[in-house]
């Protein structure tokens, strides 16, 4: 796993131990996912220039106290997932250069009564806690003093001892999952002037009495809030409403895969004074159960005058009430992607007046279908410059659209659009169209610089005469099969072309053209990276000589086409074998096995219905009918019969009666000539019979001769019924009158036996 490298990947290997040998070359040493229990003094006194450490998922419960003393060029320490029930500061006295340290998921209630970490003076990233974390006390953290990332599962915390956090100056990142809202209001009191960024998970903001507690986020610096999975109720709301917008320096507010039990009539109404700072709200995934019947949301809307950008994706919108969008007046970015927005609904959320600085908007993922539509809904947007509609269901497009003339990005990927028409605004820088199912591609667009046409169903290039300032196009997963000299140096300001997984024809000629465009900055084109000079897929510059091209490379069709002669040989070969050996007679045999796997071997004796079942010949059936049945079932007693042209049941699959007949009749009775051999069915019979009963080693089967018939007629993969004809074991129906008695005589007992 090692070898002379210096990234040692011991993961996954059922390990009861660290592994001896480790040298001072390793600088990785990955041991996670293992069943390492204790971690010896000895195990990593070698690998002195260790910089990463990953023992995450194991079942550590013990480490010695110096088992990292000879580490202290270590930046990374992963114990996270084990099952350590106490942290030594002695683990961790040693490691001075130590960055990031993870000891989630252990089974420890607290750090103790000092600080585990007081000598980790370059920590910036320290992630603890776990489901049996319940108390933080006073002196936990002392020594650290900056830290870019701090995160706490606290899902279960108790106790907090008031300042134990304060001795961290500054936290750029902290993440806390916590479900006591007293114990976050101690927390975030103690860290008022140091979180630039808070994050609170799995928090609970359900009942109004326990607000007030949160009143403290006012007083804090920090400059983002989010709140991932959490749970709000419209009696909560507008008290959170008012602490948000009293934070002082508060600039963004994140709503991560929350809930929100109510419907936006707030029991309260909203007094806030509105922010000063606050510019950036996100809401993703916001679970709303009856969405459909939430308000226009009057009361906040003189509190969102000042955002400069909002996002609320996946969260079931459906329409942005005209008299908040005409409040948006500093909007300059508006996501609103995989929600429900119509055609109509957004003519209405885009009233004249709404959105008055909107620069970039996002309507992805909509249930937009009238382009026409859409753009003169947004038309009046006289600032909007990037518009992204892609993986909407247009299909047809116009031919004439009315769009805001400043608009210059647009994205139409994968919106069913047969093909492009002057409906494209011609003042666009940007223009993605990429997987639709367009076949060529004409457009005037004078001011293009950016092409995007993959996954779609060009042949050729675009004209570069209606494009005449493009500088890159990406036109991949298309049917292109070569391109000439002349399409490609129209371009003439073109600096990237990609043109990669198409169906590009190998050829000396056009290899050379491709390879010496010293003009063209990169020309990926999507051939092996042997083809390249100096960068995978990049074609620039390289030698026609230095280039092989391999037999499957240059003549695709044709190996494909010799590949397929050869499957359909190969094919041939295996029926004619299958006849030779007769695979049809054993897959016919498997078949009946299966068929007889669902029944006992031996039908129960209430269930014998028979004393014998006839297998014959139709050409024999006179012999059959009018002389043996005859004589054996006017016999005194009489011998009851099975036949199928009397006792098959109708209807049922022949197969089945078959079966059924043998396995309810105490013998088997074969009659036997050249007809009997010639027989489809009665070979099947025979088939089912040499399974049953020869392969059992039991008498049922009773041969019958009624014409002499050579043993090598009989099919040579009936061995065993072969050795009885050999053998003489059978009835030979004798011409002459006076043996006819005795021959019915033996049968008689034969049957009865």
């Amino acid at each position: 796993s090692c070898g002379a490298t210096q990234l040692c990947n011991c993961s996954s290997l059922d390990l009861d131990f660290i592994p001896s040998g480790l040298t001072g070359k390793i600088i990785v040493l990955n041991l996670a996912h293992n069943k390492i229990k204790h971690v010896r003094s000895q195990d990593l006194q070698q690998t002195v220039n260790l910089r990463v450490l990953l023992l995450q998922s194991n079942e550590i419960s013990s480490i010695d106290e110096d088992s990292f003393c000879s580490l202290g060029k270590l930046e990374l320490l992963d114990l996270s997932n084990n099952s350590l029930a106490h942290l030594s500061p002695a683990w961790f006295g040693q490691l001075s250069s130590l960055q990031h340290l993870h000891l989630q998921g252990n089974f420890y209630r607290d750090l103790g009564e000092s600080s585990p970490f007081s000598s980790l003076r370059n920590l910036t990233s320290l992630h603890l806690g776990s489901l049996w974390f319940s108390t933080i006390r006073q002196r936990n953290f002392e020594g650290i003093e900056l830290l870019d990332n701090l995160w706490i599962d606290g899902g279960n915390l108790s106790h907090y001892e008031l300042g134990s956090l304060k001795s961290i100056q500054k936290i750029s990142h902290m993440v806390i999952s916590i479900r006591s809202i007293k114990i976050f209001s101690a927390i975030v009191r103690d860290l008022l002037p140091s979180v630039t960024w808070l994050e609170v998970r799995e928090i609970a903001l359900s009942k109004p009495a326990e607000m007030p507690l949160l009143r403290v986020l006012s007083s804090s610096l920090t400059k983002k809030i989010t709140f991932k999975h959490t749970l709000l109720t419209d009696a909560t709301v507008p008290e959170m409403v008012s602490i948000l917008e009293d934070t002082p320096k508060l600039v963004e507010v994140e709503l991560i895969n929350c809930r929100l039990l109510g419907t936006g009539q707030w029991e309260m109404e909203i007094q806030a004074n509105r922010s000063e700072t606050l510019r950036v709200l996100t809401i993703e995934k916001l679970s709303i159960e009856k969405f459909y019947l939430f308000t226009d949301m009057k009361g906040v809307e003189s509190l969102l005058s000042l955002f400069t950008n909002i996002t609320v994706v996946n969260t079931k919108v459906f329409l942005v009430p005209c008299s908040l969008s005409r409040h948006l007046r500093s909007l300059e970015y508006l996501d609103l992607s995989a929600n429900l927005l119509g055609d109509q609904s957004l003519r209405h959320s885009a009233c004249q007046g709404g959105w008055p600085s909107l620069q970039t908007l996002n309507l992805s993922q909509n249930s937009l279908s009238d382009l026409e539509m859409t753009g003169r809904s947004l038309s009046h947007l006289s600032k909007l410059t990037l518009l992204d509609i892609s993986q909407n269901n247009f299909g047809d497009i116009p031919d004439v659209c009315e769009w805001p003339k400043s608009l210059k990005y647009l994205n139409l990927s994968s919106t069913q659009i047969p093909k492009v028409t002057t409906c494209i605004p011609p003042t666009l820088e940007v223009l993605d169209v990429s997987a639709n199912k367009l076949k060529e591609f004409g457009l005037q667009l004078p001011f293009l610089k950016v092409l995007y046409l993959t996954k779609n169903q060009l042949k050729a290039l675009p004209g570069a005469a209606p494009i005449p300032n493009l500088v890159a196009m990406s036109i991949r997963r298309n049917k292109l099969n070569s391109f000439s000299r002349e399409e490609f140096e129209s371009f003439k300001k073109m600096e990237l072309l990609d043109a990669s997984d198409n169906n590009f024809i190998c050829s000396c000629e056009f290899l050379s053209f491709v390879h010496h465009q010293a003009r063209i900055a990169q020309v990926l084109v999507g051939w092996p990276e042997h083809y390249v000079c100096d960068s995978p897929l990049a074609v620039r510059g390289a030698q026609v000589g230095a280039v092989h091209l391999s037999l499957m490379e240059c003549h695709r069709s044709l190996v494909v086409s010799l590949i397929c002669v050869l499957v359909f040989l190969l094919i041939l070969v295996l029926v004619a074998v299958g006849y030779k050996y007769h695979v049809v007679w054993y897959l016919r045999m498997t078949w009946a096995w299966l068929q007889a796997k669902r029944k006992p071997k031996r039908a129960p004796a209430k269930d014998i219905c028979y004393d014998a079942f006839v297998s014959y010949s139709e050409n024999d059936s006179e012999w059959v009918e009018n002389i043996m049945v005859r004589e054996l079932e006017q016999a005194c007693p009489p011998f009851r019969l099975c036949l199928h042209k009397r006792d098959f049941v109708p209807g049922k699959w022949i197969v089945d009666n078959i079966i059924d007949s043998i396995e309810k009749s105490h013998k088997t009775l074969f009659v036997l000539s050249e007809h009997f051999v010639q027989s489809e069915w009665c070979k099947y019979e025979l088939d089912f019979s040499h399974f049953r009963l020869f392969d059992e080693n039991n008498d049922a089967a009773i041969l019958v001769l009624l014409e002499p018939i050579q043993s090598k007629a009989i099919p040579k993969r009936f061995c065993k019924l072969r050795k009885i004809m050999n053998t003489k074991t059978y009835l030979e129906w004798p011409l002459e009158e006076e043996q006819q008695e005795r021959f019915w005589f033996n049968l008689k007992v034969a049957l009865k036996s």
